[in-house]
Parts: C-alpha cells; structure tokens; sequence
C-alpha cells in the first residue's frame, strides 16, 4: 500500500527487452532509496513495481506486456520523468489516502489554467470510470493523492498547490496527455458490494 505522497521524481535510466517483458531501470535521483531492499514494492508513477536489482540511487523493476499496455509505463523512454514513491510502513504517517498501486484506467488532461498561486487542472475519465468519482472525493493521478473539486460528466477537476506543480511530474503534463488513474479504494468496493448479481 502506498499514501499518494511523492518522495521524488526519478528517470528512466534504461529500458530493456527481456522475454516478451520488460525491464525497466530507474535513477532514483535526490530520492532516498535508504530503506528499500529487494523485493520491496515502489510505486512509479502510480504502478506498484518490484524492485529486483538495486545499484546505489537506481532500482530494476519487470514489467508485463499487460502493465505496459493499462498505463503510461508502455510510453516511457530513457529520460522520461516518473513519480516514486516507496511502500507504505507500519507507524507511518497516512498524509494522503489509501493507494494500491493498481491503476484502473487512463485520464486525459482537458485543461490546465493558473489561479492565483495555484492551477486547476481537468480531466476526462472512461465512462465506465466516471461513477467513481465525488466532489471533495480522493483519487490518485500519477501516483498522486489528489482532492477532486468538481465532477461534471466524464470529467473531474483538481487545484493543484505551487509545491505539488513543482515536486511531481503534474508541472511537465501537456494538454493531451495520458495519465495513469486510481479511484478510490473505498468507492472501489462500495460499488462492488451494491452490484446485483
């Protein structure tokens, strides 16, 4: 389980093909891998990894064909940026809310405009999404812990905070681009416990 509270943002160092699966390298950069040892889950960018080799500030993670093609994992390159985030710890602080690591679909970004200090950033959803989301509900974008503002459609608003914009990769997202989605794991099984049969 993860918070949504970004650590750092890391680079992909390298990218390889191995077995019809791929292996993707991570230069943590200033993020503190102190803690981490093999084995250990590291959310990148949103999607629970394994990480199966650690060199110094870099970790190795496997990635199935199937991840690569339900987010925005099978659209990295060498240089990309990507969120982390590192396993929550039994004692920690919970500052986001409760994140899986299992993306459930892709966003689009509709719009970015500033207010004031902030920017208030919408998103388009799948349809079959859309129930998920509530005004002043959580979901997590890219990783991220975010509060929705308002629902309208297929589409959710979020405001972004200055710090936010600046230590995660929601500063470097373009109209138009995919983002990976999590709804909320409470709204997840609320909606599964009200399914008929």
């Amino acid at each position: 389980m993860f918070t949504g509270i970004i650590k750092g943002i890391g680079t992909v160092a390298e990218m390889e093909a191995r077995g019809g699966d791929t292996r993707i390298v991570i230069d943590a950069g200033e993020t503190d891998l102190g803690t981490v040892a093999l084995g250990d889950s590291i959310a990148v960018s949103g999607v629970c990894l394994t990480a199966v080799e650690l060199d110094g500030n870099r970790f190795a993670a496997d990635v199935s064909q199937e991840t690569l093609s339900l987010t925005t994992l099978g659209a990295l390159e060498p240089g990309s940026p990507v969120n982390l985030e590192g396993a929550l710890r039994a004692g920690e602080p919970l500052g986001g809310h409760l994140v899986s690591g299992h993306v459930d679909g892709f966003g689009v970004l509709e719009s970015r405009e500033q207010d004031a200090r902030s920017w208030r950033l919408v998103f388009s959803v799948p349809s079959h999404l859309k129930r998920f989301f509530a005004p002043k509900g959580s979901v997590c974008v890219d990783g991220i812990s975010l509060t929705v503002n308002e629902v309208e459609g297929e589409r959710f608003g979020v405001n972004i905070v200055p710090h936010t914009m600046e230590h995660t990769t929601l500063g470097e997202r373009a109209v138009g681009d995919r983002v990976n989605l999590e709804i909320d794991v409470i709204a997840r099984y609320l909606a599964r416990l009200n399914a008929v049969d």
